[in-house]
């Protein structure tokens, strides 16, 4: 069953009513009510609150990393475990090809339903899966593989076990050497990007955004939790603190938007996977007509352009 939220109510009976005029055999209906549709989607869509594109981030139909993987890769192999303590289900790594280009695909993955969500601990990854996911890229490296990395988590785990094994310094790592990484590398947030968890797996040449996903230091409950003292303000944190694919692009902290499909990725993966593949592999043979000093001088002066000092 398709989960609708509160904006999206009239969508939901005018879809009602386009697959009942399709079981008449009413043609005449079906092009009237999809007109309809179409003006409805760009009043609806075009108008959205940050609050309400935070929504779709987090939207349970909204496609996840390996759904995406599906779509767009073929005669893919999966890479299990980072050879220090064991496999961590909330990163995936994939070799394959993305049309004729052969890469290898990094991302983190929430799953769905009860056990598949405690399998992937809900999107949130432990040391050891930032550690599968720098092997992976070391592997793409070696063997000249561009590196696709799709960001989709509330936030590194903070449990206990995670802090034992070194969480920070894994995320830190990370940092470092996909910094350093002579292979091309695209990072695009597909859903929620949030605080350390989503950097660990963002450093790259080109970093995107899709068009409804969202990319924050903190989530807007915890911000308004620490403001406000009250989580139910998360709305208002939302709105302050400018964390929409839009507002970065603004800001110079990204560097492009995905144009999704304007419905959102939750109504149409199919359209949403296509956009990835395209801004991937143009993105990439942009990056391999350089050579590799021009690509990386370019890389640390994206890096080092966020903020200002003073002597």
């Amino acid at each position: 069953m398709a989960t609708y939220l509160d904006f999206e109510h009239k969508i939901k009976f005018l879809q009602e009513d386009i697959i009942s005029a399709r079981v008449r055999h009413d043609e005449g209906k079906v092009a009237e009510l999809t007109k309809e549709m179409d003006k409805t989607v760009e009043k609806i869509y075009k108008n959205l609150s940050d609050f309400q594109k935070l929504q779709l981030a987090r939207h349970l139909d909204r496609p996840y990393a390996l759904d995406y993987i599906n779509l767009i890769m073929r005669d893919k192999y999966e890479i299990h475990g980072d050879r220090h303590f064991r496999d961590d289900a909330a990163i995936i790594c994939y070799m394959g090809y993305i049309g004729d280009e052969k890469v290898m695909v990094i991302g983190e993955q929430k799953g769905r339903g009860t056990k598949n969500k405690l399998k992937r601990n809900f999107g949130m990854p432990h040391p050891e899966g930032y550690r599968k996911a720098l092997r992976a890229a070391k592997l793409a490296e070696k063997f000249g593989m561009p590196i696709l990395m799709l960001v989709d988590t509330p936030g590194a785990y903070p449990g206990l076990g995670a802090e034992e094994r070194n969480q920070s310094e894994a995320i830190a790592r990370n940092l470092l050497e996909l910094a350093d990484i002579k292979t091309p590398t695209i990072s695009i947030v597909i859903g929620e990007g949030g605080s350390g968890g989503a950097l660990a797996i963002g450093v790259a040449d080109k970093f995107a955004m899709m068009r409804y996903s969202v990319f924050s230091v903190i989530s807007p409950e915890g911000c308004s939790a620490i403001l406000w003292n009250d989580p139910k303000k998360a709305e208002a944190a939302t709105n302050a603190m400018k964390i929409t694919s839009s507002d970065l692009l603004e800001l110079g902290l990204i560097d492009d938007i995905i144009n999704e499909p304007l419905i959102g990725a939750h109504r149409d993966k199919e359209g949403a996977a296509d956009a990835i593949k395209e801004y991937f592999l143009d993105e990439v043979s942009k990056l391999k007509a350089m050579s590799e000093d021009e690509r990386m001088e370019a890389r640390y002066a994206k890096l080092v352009k966020p903020g200002a000092f003073a002597e």
